[in-house]
């Protein structure tokens, strides 16, 4: 954690999960980029990182690189960007309980305890 030293622009990333996801790669791409996000104090908006990322979990290195120099599934990763935000949702982490409740941004844990209360004696 001590080696992240600011915010990243991860829209790249979003563009090649979502082609990963396509290709049934998609949660070891998402394991790899918490990996040198988290554990390595990678830079996730770095081209070459996700690119290699990509070999390593056995997408097609060519394909990938392809990805990232276009604009390829930008609009698919818009639409779902959208869909969150007209749903509520604008910080992460959002939870989103029984379906109804959201938690938005980092929250207490008291937070959670209550929405938790409340959606037991609802049911």
């Amino acid at each position: 954690m001590d080696r992240r030293t600011r915010v990243y622009n991860t829209f790249d990333v979003h563009r090649l999960l979502h082609w990963a996801e396509l290709q049934g790669r998609g949660l070891a791409l998402k394991h790899a980029l918490f990996r040198a996000y988290f554990s390595d104090g990678e830079n996730p908006s770095d081209l070459a990182t996700l690119q290699r990322l990509s070999v390593e979990v056995g997408l097609d290195g060519e394909r990938a690189q392809q990805v990232l120099e276009s604009d390829e599934f930008a609009s698919d990763v818009r639409i779902v960007e959208r869909y969150f935000q007209e749903h509520g949702i604008h910080a992460v982490p959002a939870v989103i309980i029984n379906d109804r409740h959201l938690i938005s941004g980092g929250q207490p844990v008291e937070t959670f305890e209550s929405a938790l209360r409340q959606v037991a004696t609802k049911s």
